[in-house]
Order: C-alpha cells, then sequence, then structure tokens
C-alpha cells in the first residue's frame, strides 16, 4: 500500500478525535535559520467529520489496527474497515512534507493498539523522538497516549511533546465498562496521575533554575532558566457524549473531578456518530449536535465564570432529567432559573456577580471594572463594548437604566427562545 492510500486511511481514522488544539504552550519557531517548525502562526489543514465538525490536522494514526474491541470506536478489532499502518519514518516525512508546504502547524498523533500497550507507545514516542532530536522539529506535538503503557514511555512522551492526552472515552465508570470493557478506567486515572505528577515537576523544576540564575549573576540581566521540559501545554482527555444514557450533571460532575483531581488543560466533548455494523447496544442515531455546543459552554463557566458543575444543571427529577437545555445557553438559563438575583447594578456589584449576567463575557466584565473607577457605567458604555444590549439590558441596571419588572413578565423567558423555523414544502 502505498504513503497516500495509508494517509488517506488514517487521516480518516482519526478524525472522530477532537482534542487537537494547541494552545497552551511555549513559543518556538525556526526564525534565524534554526530547526524547522513553529508553534506559532497560521497554516492549519482542516478535516471534517460527518456531522459538520472542522477538525485540525494533520492528524493521523499510526495505525487502525487494534486488539481492543470498544463497541462505540470504527477501528474496533471486528470492525470491518480498510486497515493500514505507518511507519515511523513515513510519519516523521509526512510531517515535515506537510510543514514545508505550510499546511500544517504540527502533529496531533494517536494509535490503535497493537501487539502490545508498551509497543504501541514505543512507536508514538519515536516519531516525536526523532522530530525533535534529528531534525530539530520546533513545532506543536501533541501525541495521545496509551493508558497501560509503562511510566517510563509516559515520562519520554512528556519529554517531546507539547501536550499529552488520555482518553477517558465515557463519563462514567460504568459506561466504560458497558461499551469498552478491556479498558480499565483505574488503569487511566492512574496514568493521569502520574502525568500530573511529572508537569508539576517539570514547573517546579523550570521555577528552581530561574532564581538560582536570578542568584548567581545579580549584576547580569538574567537569561531564561534552562530546565527539563515536560508537556507544556499540559494533558487533555475527551469524552463521548450520547453513546450511553448519562445525562449531561454526571457529564460536568465528572469533568469537575478531572479537572480538580489532574489539572487538566481541557476537556472534549465529542458526540457520538453511528458506526457502520454497530452493536445494539449503541444507540441508532446520534445526538443533536447542539447538546455537545451546550457542554462546551457549561464547560467554560466551570473554568472562567465561577460556576460550579452543580449549579448548571439542576438535580434530576422525574420531569427534568438533568440535561442542559437546547434552546438557551446555560448562562442565560441559570438567569432565568435565578431572575431573584437580578437585576444586577453595574456600578456597584462584584466581578462574581458580573460574570453571571447574561451576555457579558470575562473580558468585558474586567473592563467595566476598570471603566467603574472613573465615572458611572452607562447604557452607551455597554454599546462601546459591543455587548448584545438585547440579552443583557433586561439583567442589568446602570446609571440611565433600569429594566423596570421586566423580569417579572410571565413570558419574560419566551423571549430567548429562539424564532420558529418555517417548515419546507419539501420536508418529510
Amino acid at each position: 500500500m502505498n504513503t497516500d492510500r495509508k494517509l488517506a486511511i488514517l487521516a480518516d481514522a482519526a478524525k472522530y478525535d477532537a482534542s487537537c488544539a494547541s494552545s497552551g504552550t511555549g513559543k518556538r519557531n525556526s526564525v534565524g535559520g534554526r530547526g524547522i517548525g513553529s508553534t506559532e502562526g497560521s497554516g492549519i489543514c482542516h478535516s471534517y467529520a460527518p456531522d459538520g465538525r472542522c477538525i485540525s490536522l494533520l492528524k493521523i494514526l499510526m495505525t487502525n489496527f487494534c486488539q481492543y474491541d470498544c463497541l462505540y470506536c470504527v477501528n474496533r478489532v471486528t470492525s470491518n474497515v480498510p486497515r493500514a499502518r505507518f511507519t515511523v519514518d513515513e510519519v516523521v516525512q509526512l510531517t515535515l512534507d506537510f510543514y514545508r508546504r505550510n499546511c500544517i502547524e504540527g502533529l496531533f498523533l494517536s494509535s490503535g493498539i497493537i501487539q502490545s500497550p508498551d509497543y504501541t507507545m514505543e512507536q508514538v514516542v519515536e516519531v516525536a523522538r526523532v522530530l525533535r532530536e534529528v531534525h530539530d522539529f520546533r513545532g506543536y506535538i501533541h501525541l495521545k497516549t496509551i493508558p497501560d503503557a509503562s511510566p517510563e514511555l509516559l515520562q519520554r512522551a512528556g519529554r517531546y511533546a507539547d501536550r499529552l492526552s488520555i482518553n477517558v472515552e465515557l463519563p462514567t465508570v460504568q459506561g466504560l465498562e458497558a461499551l469498552a470493557p478491556e479498558k480499565d478506567g483505574a488503569a487511566i486515572r492512574r496514568s493521569m496521575a502520574r502525568l500530573r505528577v511529572h508537569i508539576d515537576d517539570a514547573k517546579d523544576a523550570k521555577r528552581e533554575a530561574a532564581q538560582t540564575h536570578v542568584m548567581s549573576m545579580p549584576q547580569s540581566r538574567p537569561r531564561r532558566a534552562v530546565a527539563p521540559m515536560f508537556a507544556p501545554a499540559g494533558q487533555s482527555t475527551q469524552m463521548i457524549v450520547g453513546a450511553d444514557a448519562t445525562d449531561d450533571r454526571t457529564i460536568l460532575s465528572a469533568s469537575a473531578n478531572l479537572y480538580g483531581a489532574f489539572k487538566l488543560r481541557r476537556v472534549y466533548y465529542s458526540a457520538f456518530s453511528p458506526i457502520p455494523d454497530a452493536s445494539s447496544a449503541l444507540p441508532l442515531a446520534a445526538p443533536p449536535m447542539v447538546r455537545e455546543h451546550r457542554l462546551y459552554q457549561a464547560d467554560w463557566l466551570m473554568r472562567f465564570y465561577g460556576f460550579t458543575h452543580d449549579e448548571i444543571v439542576p438535580p434530576s427529577t422525574a420531569g427534568a432529567p438533568g440535561m442542559l437545555s437546547l434552546d438557551v445557553d446555560p448562562k442565560l438559563a441559570w438567569a432565568l432559573a435565578h431572575r431573584d438575583r437580578f437585576p444586577v447594578d453595574l456600578n456597584t456589584a462584584p466581578r462574581e456577580m458580573l460574570l453571571r449576567v447574561p451576555g457579558l463575557g470575562v473580558k468585558t466584565v474586567e473592563r467595566l471594572l476598570v471603566a467603574r473607577r472613573v465615572r458611572r457605567v452607562r447604557s452607551a458604555d455597554l454599546g462601546r463594548l459591543h455587548v448584545p444590549l438585547k440579552k443583557v439590558m433586561p439583567f442589568v441596571v446602570v446609571a440611565d437604566h433600569r429594566p423596570g419588572r421586566a423580569l417579572d413578565a410571565g413570558d419574560f423567558a419566551a423571549r430567548f427562545a429562539p424564532a420558529p423555523v418555517q417548515a419546507s414544502l419539501f420536508s418529510a
């Protein structure tokens, strides 16, 4: 099989993994004729999943052969799909060729499990080692690590990769046991814990090296400290949404635990896509894509807006199954459910409450805090900050505006519902 055919198969096999952002790593480039590649700038190729999601490349698998039989995975051992396998040198040359053509910003590399977790992980790490040490590649590298691989291989991976990730696959242990019985949820979390320890140790070593350098050279300008690198962009994971009956409240609870226990940079949510010859244990249809979008919005509220996971989605009851609203975003849904907290006076309210006003982002809140030190905020100031006034004004008080009794109106929530879409004459 030629390289083009392998690339077609293994790039297509990798498109279901959403965790390929290059944010968070250090800045490196080849300016001055040193090395190849950069973690900055543009030049990203894209692939599209069947449900329309845009996914960055060069994103490939070493191989889509796999000895596991995870029911939700198109590459499972019993799946009837074309198979291919790259050598280490082929992945290295593809990465360099695509980068020289300005098609990509780096490499996202994962793999099916062949022979053993250690053997597979050795192949993945060797690609990163050759790129870094032989070709002085300075672009971004994200490696998908194998949970059951030895700690020594995980440690080696962190020396060459900007980011490492281990997929928890499903939000609950019960879901993993039902749909991927060969995978060990405890082993996945042990590997995450090891990565956190290595990342924390590398940060501590860098901090100590910087302090030592400054103290030893007090009369000169200190140079950047040199310390062993270990995955400077941290670690991430991915959950499949909609492959089982887990509700959104449980998903967000699992994400909050992962953020707290392992200091993850991101939890990615991937809406389940039906696969050929699927098991009867899987749903026949994909969940609505807006559900994935709402989970990302809720995740943002936990990470940047001070919300806790248990207040974003109400507890499950007979009439409410613990799901995010698909009609309005989670922040607006929370505000509508807590009208007694509003309106908020933008000239006196603390930062924590300003962040809960629908339509106000983190940067806008920071600008408001600076502006109100000088004078009282007015409606025109909000317009200059380009906030969505229709969404914001019913929830705030400013020097020249009060919303009156709008929040008490019985049809207030209906004003934010999406407009009905006219049915086509040719719709089924």
